[in-house]
């Protein structure tokens, strides 16, 4: 525990010094390929917290399978629209992102590379946060972001390491760089669920991530990745789905539903 502490407290000074902007919940899939190769650091090096922060939103709501446009992306980050619309234009300028159909926002291949390097960092911390520190996920969530950075390559490599070189952060969401299994399900968001279905949480995403009261709510109720879930109820009048495992009864609004994802196992 003296080396993890030794690291927080040198991540706490560099950290301390940058200035973090928009909802401080807000974190940041991958298109790196499955060789366990790391996202080159190096291409941080000249953006703002407040650049790779906008770029890192944008990946993490890509990867709910939804187009990215400014007002979600507003939402998302506690920002006001003229503002993103304006950091937008900037980034746009800079080669860091470009627009498609529909005012859809898209990352560049150098926006994406710095990304993902910021997602790993966010993700690596969040695993060592919450297995070796014991910090809840919400709490985990918060100081990742705090922390990421100031994460030097050096130390996020030796995280990685330390770590045992992890595939998903603790809410199963992938971390860029490092090698995964094979996938053998195709996950889906809960909401889509029917009702009396069994099916195994595979990830909360990293959108539901930044909504506070929603990831203390599924950590109490220990919605996490590899939880068994039976449908008792899906009530679309109501705008909600209910689910049951191990004793516990859990409801959800579909909204917050469609941010986890699940698989059905083999044996349903």
């Amino acid at each position: 525990m003296s080396v993890a502490y030794a690291f927080l407290s040198r991540v706490y000074c560099a950290g301390s010094r940058i200035r973090k902007l928009g909802n401080p919940n807000v974190r940041k899939s991958s298109s790196l390929k499955n060789k366990g190769e790391r996202p080159h650091p190096a291409r941080t090096n000249h953006t703002t917290a407040s650049v790779q922060d906008y770029l890192a939103a944008i990946y993490d709501l890509a990867g709910s399978g939804r187009p990215v446009i400014g007002a979600r992306l507003a939402k998302h980050m506690g920002i006001s629209a003229p503002a993103v619309t304006e950091s937008i234009q900037r980034m746009g300028r800079g080669g860091y992102v470009r627009m498609g159909r529909g005012k859809e926002l898209m990352l560049t291949p150098k926006g994406r590379q710095i990304a993902e390097v910021m997602a790993r960092r966010h993700r690596l911390l969040e695993r060592w946060l919450t297995d070796t520190l014991g910090l809840n996920w919400t709490d985990a969530h918060e100081e990742a972001h705090r922390l990421e950075h100031a994460l030097s390559p050096r130390v996020e490599d030796k995280l990685a390491e330390m770590l045992g070189m992890p595939s998903t952060c603790p809410h199963g969401n992938p971390i860029p760089g490092m090698a995964r299994p094979a996938v053998r399900f195709e996950p889906f968001p809960l909401a889509q669920a029917r009702e009396g279905a069994a099916v195994v949480v595979e990830r909360i995403t990293e959108e539901a991530e930044a909504d506070k009261n929603l990831l203390e709510y599924l950590w109490r109720h220990n919605v996490r990745p590899g939880r068994r879930l039976k449908i008792t109820e899906v009530a679309p009048w109501a705008g909600t789905i209910t689910a049951s495992g191990d004793g516990q009864s859990i409801t959800l609004g579909l909204p917050a539903a469609g941010k986890i994802w699940v698989y059905l196992p083999k044996d349903s």
